[in-house]
């Protein structure tokens, strides 16, 4: 990291970025040029967990190549001023990699699902079978990340 002065190494304030946050944005290999997703998620034991369609490029490409970047940002404010040279942003953001899976198994898609709903501030569920078939669950084991602020929080 070229900032060093910015870099977050609190295991804390990680953790309370991963879980505060609501869009994880996932880049996937494709051919010639990376494809991002923007995607609501869930987070739990250095894992975060998405629910999507059973087919779609997406799918496609993990079944190709697992191995993903992601990027999630808790907030962020331009901080204005008379001078244009002053302007800044303040944020705090991650930005990781691991390998995701794709999750079939419906006791797997439902403790996938508890976690994305728990993250969001909905704790108790009730999934209807059809609802649950229908979709899969993407599983993203955080391998490395690095974290960064810019601004008083």
């Amino acid at each position: 990291m070229r900032r060093n002065e910015k870099e977050i190494k609190d295991k804390e304030i990680i953790k309370e970025i991963l879980i505060k946050s609501n869009i994880c944005r996932i880049a996937l290999h494709d051919e010639e040029f990376p494809y991002i997703i923007p995607m609501n998620f869930g987070y739990f034991k250095n894992t975060l967990y998405f629910h999507c369609a059973k087919e779609g490029k997406k799918i496609d490409l993990i079944k190709k190549n697992n191995k993903v970047g992601f990027e999630i940002e808790q907030s962020h404010e331009i901080l204005k001023d008379k001078k244009s040279c002053k302007w800044t942003t303040k944020y705090r953001s991650i930005i990781g990699f691991g390998k995701i899976a794709i999750i079939n198994d419906f006791n797997e898609k439902v403790r996938g699902l508890d976690i994305l709903m728990t993250h969001h501030g909905k704790k108790e569920n009730i999934y209807n079978e059809k609802a649950v078939n229908s979709v899969v669950i993407l599983k993203l084991k955080i391998e490395g990340l690095t974290s960064k602020q810019s601004g008083e929080y």
